[in-house]
């Protein structure tokens, strides 16, 4: 698994939650944000698959 992969999944758990947070208090800027950091994370941990699907490719015999 590559770091972007982690890193990736991370940011997305964190930007759930916050987004929750936000919905549950009402406070649609920190909703926002935390959409917004759980849609970076989807785009990081999709890079690292794709590092991960090229490092396959690469390394196959």
């Amino acid at each position: 698994m590559k770091q972007d992969q982690v890193k990736g999944k991370a940011k997305q758990g964190m930007g759930e939650a916050q987004e929750k947070v936000g919905r549950m208090t009402g406070n649609r800027d920190q909703e926002a944000r935390g959409h917004a950091k759980e849609q970076e994370g989807k785009v990081q941990k999709k890079v690292g698959d794709v590092k991960d699907g090229v490092d396959k490719i690469i390394r196959k015999p």
